[in-house]
């Protein structure tokens, strides 16, 4: 197995740098731009600090760092070096682009501030997320309680929140409170845009009789790579030829079209591709 050469890891490290700083940056805009001055607050160590920040009349951006400080050392035990110091690289970039962004805000509408805040929050978070940092502790923290106190870690994490927001609910009032759980909602569905993309994939397994048929017609008029898989069935034991392809969203119609004028009767199972890696893939994607 070759090594990747020192040039390149240090151009993929400064690249993730970059990405990093963007994401945080963003992040801060929607903070300072959007919520903080509407009393609207994130989940995590974000909302906790943003609540004490208030109470305090402390720096937030000093707050957070003082809060994550903990989760960090935690996460040396648990992810690894590499993802600790780049979440503490994107931690700094946070804390500071919150202070130059302190004071200057776009818009007193709740409603706008809500909805613009968390798509331009979503957006910083999922760019850090996607280069292997991250602004909230409680997530490394939700990895280790979660398995002492037999939760799932989304569970551990809903509850967190909803404690959050009860305390946002006490210091800035029910209303805010809401807008800040709905804030949270919209910037949740952006960082799965961000991190999955637009243009999803669908992963498509197709069991027929007529699978070389089908396979052939799929590579013709789709221009889609497959690949046969051998199978038996279980009730018949029968051998069966699987067909297993990748295809985009927008092909899911004309594929579904080639299959039933081919074998009507054809098992075809279809589930979200969240990543895909391949130069064959690349080349398709462009063409569409």
């Amino acid at each position: 197995m070759k090594k990747i050469p020192v040039k390149i890891k240090l151009a993929m490290l400064f690249r993730k740098m970059i990405f990093l700083t963007i994401g945080a940056f963003i992040a801060a805009a929607a903070i300072e731009g959007f919520l903080a001055p509407n009393n609207i607050i994130d989940g995590g160590v974000v909302g906790i600090s943003m609540i004490a920040s208030y109470l305090s009349g402390k720096n937030l951006g000093l707050i957070v760092m003082v809060i994550n400080f903990p989760f960090l050392c935690l996460a040396f035990t648990k992810m690894g070096k590499k993802f600790v110091l780049q979440t503490f690289y994107a931690i700094v970039m946070f804390a500071l682009a919150l202070n130059l962004f302190h004071g200057h805000y776009a818009t007193n509408d709740l409603l706008l501030a809500t909805v613009f805040g968390g798509i331009i929050l979503g957006a910083g978070v999922g760019i850090i997320l996607k280069n292997e940092g991250s602004l909230d502790g409680t997530e490394i923290l939700s990895l280790v309680l979660s398995k002492k106190w037999g939760l799932s870690v989304g569970e551990f994490i809903m509850g967190l929140n909803i404690f959050i927001y009860c305390g946002a609910g006490f210091v800035f009032g029910w209303g805010k409170a809401m807008y800040s759980m709905l804030t949270y909602f919209i910037a949740y569905k952006v960082i799965d845009i961000v991190m999955e993309g637009l243009n999803s994939s669908k992963a498509v397994r197709i069991i027929s009789d007529k699978s070389y048929e089908i396979g052939q017609a799929l590579i013709d008029k789709l221009d889609v790579g497959i690949t046969y898989l051998y199978g038996q069935g279980g009730y018949s034991k029968k051998d069966k030829m699987l067909i297993y392809c990748i295809i985009s969203r927008l092909e899911m119609s004309n594929m579904k079209e080639i299959v039933r004028e081919i074998d009507p009767n054809a098992f075809m199972s279809i589930v979200d591709v969240h990543e895909a890696y391949g130069a064959r893939l690349h080349k398709r994607v462009d063409k569409i």
